[in-house]
């Protein structure tokens, strides 16, 4: 029942993350429907601690979520922090945990430790399996966009956050030489990184199942950029070798890897095997002619975080309203239960 749910955002642990998977007028609207909202207070969040006020939220100091009331569903994107205390609450985020990810196990046991639940936001999906809430449309577009950057040299080190309008006028800026891949091309960050691809005034070629179904590697060499899209759940051919990096004949020189599954047994891109940072956000992957550079930061949307958020907020709250019983919220409480079960089975 909506009087009786109280939803708790927190703090990002990390101080890049600037993105809200609610926003100030959606919480005001939740906040409308007779849910309680507390919102900690979070330097680094696009939107301030007094928007939510005003949106008739309780603000509390950063961090003070392990304190709620048990029955309190704790909010976030990323996971609440290093820390190895068992999880007691229900938390909904982004766990990358399901598909045998570095540190996926360990958060699992805090679960189980404290008694708690994971609604894994990547596990929210309809009858049909896709998903319903996701920021890929902003990762896809941010992904290109740096690869364009990084292309023409004009890559910003360190990176910061900016606005949609000041990142298209830096696309529109010389477009030069070029022609782009994008692989997931019809999904929500394909759709994404073609939109921003085409304000570079970029060419670029569209690749989704059928055209991954037996790959091309010399069609894929042949491009400049290389935008990685693709969600996949099970392990399968790779789109790039390390073999690959070798041709002396390989027009690629950037690769934006978006879906970045750099320690999942599903990652369709092996050469990339780390993230990079907002600080250093190119990894140099061929040193010697022709050159290779890798970029893949794992919070893509946190360079648009006021759009990416408020897109994110108004398909995520209509969600929350529904806690717990919705035909989602259940899908995802289940998908919890699962992995919990098979690494008890693993485990024993």
């Amino acid at each position: 029942m909506a009087d009786s749910l109280h939803l708790w955002l927190r703090q990002e642990a990390s101080a890049v993350e600037e993105r809200a998977p609610v926003v100030p007028g959606d919480a005001a609207a939740l906040v409308g429907s007779g849910i309680a909202v507390t919102v900690e207070e979070a330097p680094q969040r696009a939107f301030a601690a007094q928007e939510y006020a005003a949106a008739g939220c309780r603000i509390v100091p950063a961090g003070s979520w392990p304190d709620a009331p048990p029955d309190t569903v704790v909010i976030g994107l990323k996971e609440p922090s290093a820390q190895t205390w068992p999880l007691r609450h229900r938390h909904v985020f982004f766990g990358h945990a399901y598909k045998g990810q570095a540190g996926g196990r360990d958060a699992l046991r805090r679960f189980v430790a404290g008694g708690g639940t994971l609604l894994d936001l990547e596990a929210m999906v309809d009858d049909s399996g896709r998903r319903v809430v996701a920021f890929g449309y902003w990762a896809g577009y941010a992904g290109a966009a740096l690869a364009v950057l990084q292309h023409r040299g004009a890559l910003d080190r360190p990176l910061r956050s900016t606005s949609r309008d000041e990142l298209d006028a830096r696309l529109r800026g010389p477009s030069g030489p070029g022609r782009a891949l994008v692989i997931g091309a019809l999904g929500r960050s394909g759709r994404g990184a073609l939109e921003a691809l085409q304000v570079a005034g970029m060419p670029a070629t569209a690749w989704d199942v059928e055209e991954t179904r037996t790959l091309d590697h010399d069609a894929l060499l042949g491009h400049d950029i290389l935008i990685n899209t693709i969600v996949a759940d099970r392990p399968g051919p790779p789109f790039l070798t390390h073999a690959d990096l070798d041709r002396a004949g390989r027009t690629l020189r950037t690769v934006s890897d978006v879906t970045n599954d750099v320690t999942s047994d599903a990652n369709r891109l092996p050469v990339n095997d780390k993230v990079t940072t907002w600080a250093e956000p190119v990894r140099r992957l061929h040193r010697e002619p022709p050159v290779l550079d890798m970029v893949a930061i794992d919070n893509l949307p946190s360079l648009l975080p006021r759009e990416s958020s408020t897109t994110f907020s108004g398909d995520l709250t209509p969600y929350l309203r529904g806690l717990p019983d919705d035909p989602v919220w259940v899908r995802c409480r289940a998908a919890f239960e699962e992995a919990v079960a098979r690494q008890d089975a693993t485990d024993d």
